[in-house]
């Protein structure tokens, strides 16, 4: 027997609850499902499911098998798909939603080598920084930044968004260099007004221990790139992404601050309502953006932090 189908039908007898149903999906009849799986078993010398004239239930092999085989079954559709990927072309209108800063500062690049390797897709590109529904919005595929707990969309993590305090050389010189974070309190402080908590920055030290740093800021705007422009002009502190303030630290217009502490990171990824029959626009395009960000993205390379 073919041991790819054998596992595809014991999956699916335990899925449908009945050899009669894995039969009707594979084509066979009854009597034949269950001999794949009466095969499996012997092979095995073990018992995968308990057999009464009306159910079919797991023993305790058995669900450990069924995780496996499942999982081994999904790997095997997955290199199909890309096996017949590399002959396929992607096509039409690809719709991307991300927001206003990341998708101006670090998209441009990777859409534009996106298009030249597929010429029968155009791109929409939608910044703004309020939250999409995908759906109502007809979005393929969304970049958001934080954690995420919407059960219905896919997620595939893009990078990581490291959070970096930083000021200009010249703010440092006329107000002098933090060396804790208490120090923050007396600084003027720049902040992202649309920020969970805008006005409150935590740091955590060697010991995994929080300071939080609150109340009131000299500046509060709801653009980043403002905010950026606001620290390299001197006006204070900002608190941020390094995917808006990395390439300045790198290049010393700004200086990484309290190099003891650091603040917790968050996650730039990619989100697509469905697992199943993902448009392959769609799974190209989120391949590039992995393929362009990763764990050490662009960014951070290089910079002081």
């Amino acid at each position: 027997m073919d041991r790819l189908t054998s596992l595809g039908v014991f999956v699916a007898a335990v899925e449908e609850g009945s050899f009669a149903a894995a039969a009707r999906r594979f084509g066979l009849s009854p009597a034949m499902a269950g001999k794949h799986v009466s095969a499996i078993e012997a092979e095995l010398n073990a018992r995968l499911l308990q057999r009464t004239t009306r159910r079919l239930s797991l023993t305790d092999t058995g669900q450990a098998y069924y995780e496996r085989c499942k999982r081994i079954l999904e790997a095997f559709e997955e290199a199909k798909r890309e096996a017949s990927d590399t002959q396929a072309t992607a096509r039409g209108v690809l719709r991307v939603a991300a927001p206003v800063t990341f998708g101006a500062m670090h998209l441009g690049q990777v859409v534009a080598r996106y298009l030249e390797d597929h010429p029968h897709v155009n791109v929409e590109v939608l910044l703004g920084d309020r939250y999409v529904d995908l759906i109502d919005a007809g979005v393929d595929v969304a970049i958001r930044i934080g954690r995420l707990q919407d059960p219905g969309l896919v997620t595939r993590r893009l990078a990581p968004c490291r959070m970096v305090v930083c000021a200009s050389p010249a703010y440092l010189e006329r107000h002098g260099t933090p060396r804790k974070p208490d120090d923050l309190r007396r600084a003027q402080r720049l902040a992202f007004s649309e920020a969970v908590s805008a006005g409150d920055w935590t740091l955590l030290d060697a010991k995994n221990r929080a300071h939080l740093i609150d109340g009131p800021c000299r500046l509060a705007v709801n653009n980043t790139q403002m905010l950026l422009a606001a620290a390299l002009a001197g006006a204070g502190i900002a608190y941020g992404p390094t995917f808006v303030f990395g390439e300045h630290i790198r290049r010393g217009e700004l200086v990484a601050l309290l190099p003891a502490y650091r603040a917790a990171d968050l996650a730039i990824q990619a989100v697509y309502p469905s697992a199943r029959r993902i448009p392959l626009k769609v799974r190209r395009f989120v391949d590039y953006l992995a393929g362009t960000f990763g764990d050490e993205p662009p960014w951070d390379r290089n910079a002081r932090l």
